[in-house]
């Protein structure tokens, strides 16, 4: 007998169980990510007058050198902006990670508030740092260090301390979780056992944070592959990046196809740096998972030891030299100093736009020559201004519910769930995070443009779900890992249904990861610009799109009273979230 003629009831069906809860979430993901990201790959293999298959595009993109020399260019940036976030965040981390925990969420503050500061806000503050007469080439140039202003951006250094500058944040609170769940106990053992104090990090927590380190580095990397607004801003033309050239392709040139064949490129780029990582530590670390044993070859594991033991006999050497000619008080010290300065290097240029808002002048000086209100009363006199911002908190709003809703019932089925299944599940919601942005922007706008949703607020508010998904995920998925779910067992046991059990103990108990998942994905809307740019189609502007499109005209004071404004929500969603963590 045939499968097909068993009955429906023997039959060997797929058993999702609590997965099912992920369903909503899945089918939207199918509609608005597979679609479109495959609709726009399959242009790169259409002729466009005679829709018949062709490799013209992929054969055009390696004859002129040019293509080839931006995808130069885009790694190298990225890979640079990779090494130097991770490498300068371990430390901050390291330091956070061994601070008691009130005080460590106080100063992790420190960290969130420039992590969610709007990119074209924390942009804009370097443009002004950096520019030939900003605060930096004044206090070179008071300090005697050079007679005549520095060229410090329009080239790679100014986009690559843009680019750490916003890559850092994300390196050290994806580093943090990790280094928080190393027992502490460990170090000490080792001291006991005869372990100097270089020996005890290098071949103690050193390995055991390389999962926290190497999903840094991975999201690092791919978030800098799509980047255009830092190369963009602070960046020439030697500094042109993959993402800019498929903007160039479908505003200025409409040429889909070639578009599709860059995305196509870039895509395939993020996938075998994803598909590595995978190999070497499993993506289910990215959701903050405690360390595990690494995946890595044998033969990989013994060269990676053996670095680790000359690291701890070199720093070993060194720390015992610093000892006995600085005092040991003078090393203890060289982390907390170390520590500040990295924040202060985060917090520092958003605060410097702040007196540059309440300028007299016509033009961005710092200091001002004068104060006043003057671009916050243009600012909140202007419809297009108000406007803008209006829409941004509506699709925020929006955004956040819709978000949190989904991804919420998909951690519980998650959590839940014990199917084959639950890896793959968990990949395809992270896969919002790991598409560069650009590509998903692309992909909507053409499909938005079949259904008349460009221009629209459900637009927005979709492609803006799209992307706050993954982090509304990730943050129930945390909570609900310390959640005991035998309180449902009584609860069912005391005649509660499935439905009551959700809302008065299930919800109740994960409310900090439901916040948690509502201000992210309301941050993560309120800062977008990638999807605006496209599917707002000149018509419904958000505040980041019209700071956009006046930083490319003009640079001047308004748009320092607006980074005040985008600055100031900011911080008031933080400090009630962190408000709300501690009454929780």
């Amino acid at each position: 007998m045939t499968i097909a003629a068993l009955p429906l009831s023997r039959r060997r069906l797929p058993s999702l169980g609590p997965l099912w809860l992920a369903a909503p979430g899945l089918a939207f993901l199918a509609v608005f990510l597979l679609l479109p990201v495959l609709r726009l790959l399959s242009l790169s293999v259409e002729d466009a007058d005679t829709g018949a298959l062709t490799a013209h595009h992929y054969a055009r993109l390696v004859e002129a050198n040019v293509y080839l020399r931006v995808l130069g260019i885009t790694f190298r940036i990225a890979g640079l902006t990779a090494l130097l976030s991770v490498g300068l965040g371990y430390p901050l981390a390291y330091w956070l990670a061994r601070l008691p925990d009130s005080r460590r969420a106080r100063l992790t503050l420190l960290v969130l508030l420039p992590f969610w500061t709007s990119t074209l806000v924390k942009t804009f503050a370097w443009m002004i740092l950096l520019g030939r007469t900003g605060v930096v080439n004044a206090g070179l140039m008071a300090l005697g260090v050079t007679d005549r202003p520095l060229s410090l951006i329009n080239d790679e250094f100014g986009v690559l301390v843009g680019m750490v500058h916003a890559m850092l944040p994300l390196a050290v609170l994806t580093m943090l979780p990790v280094m928080t769940g190393i027992d502490a106990r460990l170090g000490p053992v080792a001291g006991t056992l005869g372990a100097a104090p270089a020996q005890r990090f290098w071949l103690i927590h050193f390995p055991l944070s390389m999962p926290g380190l190497a999903a840094a580095g991975l999201l690092t990397f791919i978030s800098a592959l799509g980047f255009f607004i830092v190369p963009a801003l602070l960046g020439g033309r030697q500094q042109t990046m993959l993402a800019q050239l498929i903007i160039t392709q479908i505003q200025d040139v409409l040429d889909w196809a070639f578009a599709g064949a860059l995305s196509a490129l870039l895509l395939v780029a993020t996938l075998l740096t994803c598909w590595l990582y995978d190999r070497l530590f499993g993506l289910s670390s990215l959701s903050g998972d405690a360390p595990g044993r690494s995946r890595a070859p044998g033969r990989t594991r013994v060269w990676g030891l053996a670095f680790l033991f000359h690291m701890a006999r070199f720093w070993t050497i060194i720390g015992e030299g610093l000892a006995r000619g600085a005092g040991p008080r003078f090393g203890r010290a060289l982390l907390p100093i170390y520590a500040g300065l990295a924040i202060a290097f985060l917090i520092l240029p958003t605060l410097a736009v702040l007196p540059m808002a309440f300028s007299s002048s016509s033009f961005l000086e710092f200091p001002p020559p004068g104060y006043g209100l003057r671009w916050f009363q243009t600012y909140f006199g202007s419809d297009v201004w108000i406007g803008a911002t209006v829409r941004s908190f509506g699709v925020a709003f929006a955004t956040a519910i819709l978000a949190t809703l989904i991804g919420g019932f998909a951690a519980l089925g998650l959590a839940r769930s014990r199917s084959r299944w639950r890896g793959a599940v968990f990949a395809l919601f992270l896969a919002p995070m790991i598409v560069p942005r650009i590509v998903l922007a692309v992909g909507l706008f053409y499909l938005f443009a079949q259904i008349g949703l460009v221009a629209s607020d459900v637009g927005l508010v979709i492609g803006h779900t799209l992307l706050a998904l993954p982090f509304a995920l990730v943050a129930v998925t945390a909570v609900l890992k310390g959640y005991d779910w035998r309180l449902d067992q009584v609860a069912a046991t005391l005649g509660a249904d499935r439905a009551r059990t959700l809302w008065h103990v299930t919800i109740p108990m994960v409310r900090g990861g439901i916040v948690a998942a509502l201000l992210f994905a309301f941050i993560t809307s309120f800062d977008e610009l990638t999807i605006a740019l496209f599917v707002s189609g000149g018509v419904k502007t958000t505040l980041p799109k019209q700071m956009w499109d006046d930083m490319i005209l003009q640079l001047n004071p308004t748009l320092a009273a607006v980074s005040v404004v985008i600055f100031v929500v900011i911080t008031l969603l933080l400090l009630a979230a962190e408000r709300f963590r501690r009454s929780a």
